[in-house]
C-alpha cells in the first residue's frame, strides 16, 4: 500500500516538470506569434512613424475596409477555403493507398519512388509550371477553379503520402486480420480498425496539406491566370497599393484560418477520442 507521504513526494516532484513544461510552451507560442504583434498594431494604427514606439492615432477602418467590395476579401477567403478543403480530401484520398503501399510493402523502385514524390518539393516551382500549365491550357483548366485544385496537388500529396508512409510503416496488420476473423467486412475493417488507428497520421497529413495549399500563392497566380482569387492574392494586390494598415488587417485575417485548423488538430491528437478510443490499448 502506497504511503500518504510518498504520493505527497511525488506531486512534489511532478510540480517543477509541468511548471516547466507550461513554461516551454508559453515561450513557444511567444516566439511564434511575435512577428505577428507589429502587424496587430498596423491593423489599428491611423499611422505608426519613426521614432513612435507605439502609434499615436488608433483607427478601426483598415478592419471596416475588409468588409467593402473593392478589398475582395470575403471572395478570397471563400476561395481559398473551397480550394485547400477540395485539395486536402483528394490529397487524403491519394495518400492514404499510397502511404500503404510504400509503408508496409517492400517491392522495387521504393526507394525511387518516394524520391520521385520530393520532386515537386525540391524543383522549383516555376520549371514545374512550365509544362503544367502547357497542359492545363490545353485541357481547358487555365483560369479555373479546378486548375488550381489540381496543381495544389502537387505539393500536398507528397507531403500526406509521405507522413502516412511513415504511420503505416509502424502499423500492425494484424489487427485487421483479427477483425476479418470475427467476420468484418472490408469497410468495417477500414472503419473501425484502420482509420481509427492512423487517425493521428491523417490529422497531421490534413493539417500539412491545408495549410500548404492554404498559404499557396505563385501556383494560383499562373494557373488561376487572375480569375481565381484567393486570399494570398489580396494579400498580394493590398501589398502593392501600399496601404500598410488595410494589409495588416489581411494579414491577420489570412492566419485565422490556419490556426483554428492547428487548434482543432492539436486537440484532435491529445484526445483518446480521436483514436477511436485505443489510445489505451
Amino acid at each position: 500500500m502506497t504511503h500518504p507521504a510518498d504520493i505527497i513526494r511525488s506531486t512534489a516532484r511532478l510540480r517543477p516538470t509541468a511548471l516547466l513544461r507550461t513554461t516551454s510552451l508559453a515561450l513557444i507560442i511567444t516566439v511564434l506569434f511575435l512577428p505577428f504583434l507589429p502587424l496587430l498594431i498596423w491593423s489599428f494604427a491611423q499611422g505608426w512613424y519613426f521614432p513612435q514606439l507605439v502609434p499615436t492615432q488608433w483607427t478601426l477602418a483598415n478592419w471596416a475596409g475588409l468588409a467593402s467590395a473593392g478589398s475582395r476579401v470575403g471572395q478570397g477567403f471563400v476561395q481559398s477555403l473551397v480550394i485547400a478543403g477540395i485539395s486536402t480530401v483528394l490529397a487524403l484520398l491519394v495518400g492514404l493507398p499510397a502511404g500503404r503501399a510504400l509503408g508496409l510493402m517492400e517491392f522495387p523502385g521504393k526507394g525511387a519512388i518516394k524520391l520521385f514524390l520530393l520532386l515537386p518539393i525540391i524543383v522549383s516551382p516555376l520549371a514545374t509550371l512550365m509544362g503544367i500549365q502547357f497542359v492545363l491550357i490545353r485541357l481547358g483548366l487555365s483560369g479555373t477553379l479546378v486548375g488550381v485544385v489540381l496543381v495544389h496537388l502537387l505539393p500536398t500529396i507528397p507531403y500526406m503520402t509521405l507522413v502516412l508512409s511513415s504511420v503505416y510503416a509502424n502499423f500492425d496488420p494484424g489487427y485487421e486480420a483479427q477483425a476479418r476473423s470475427l467476420g468484418a467486412s472490408p469497410s468495417q475493417v477500414l472503419r473501425t480498425v484502420t482509420l481509427p488507428l492512423i487517425a493521428p497520421g491523417v490529422v497531421v497529413g490534413a493539417l500539412f496539406a491545408f495549410l500548404i495549399s492554404w498559404n499557396e500563392f505563385l501556383l494560383t497566380f499562373f494557373v488561376g491566370s487572375g480569375r481565381v482569387f484567393t486570399l494570398p492574392m489580396v494579400l498580394f494586390t493590398s501589398l502593392q497599393g501600399g496601404n500598410t494598415g488595410l494589409t495588416a488587417a489581411i494579414a491577420i485575417t489570412s492566419i485565422i484560418p490556419a490556426v483554428v485548423f492547428l487548434l482543432f488538430s492539436s486537440q484532435a491528437l491529445q484526445n483518446d477520442a480521436a483514436i477511436g478510443g485505443l489510445g489505451d490499448v
